[in-house]
């Protein structure tokens, strides 16, 4: 019975190490994995932003290309 239990007690100190040793400074996998989603998040966003603003910006340029040429042709007739 005294051979079972230190054979068990030395396993359970074993493996308890052995799982110590391997995690010991190793960041969580929750956390290492939100950062770069988190980066990938922002940069799309800013893509978007980015992609917007340039629309906007034509649909302002046609609308001012269009007016210039109302009066354009007003200032003719």
């Amino acid at each position: 019975m005294n051979k079972l239990l230190a054979t068990l007690i030395a396993s359970f100190f074993a493996v308890s190490t052995a799982f110590a040793a391997s995690h010991a400074g190793a960041p969580m996998a929750g956390a290492s994995a939100a950062k770069p989603a988190a980066a990938a998040e922002k940069k799309e966003d800013k893509a978007a932003a980015s992609t917007e603003k340039k629309a906007t910006a034509k649909k302002a340029a046609k609308k001012s290309t269009k007016k210039s040429a109302k009066k354009a042709e007003e200032k003719k007739s």
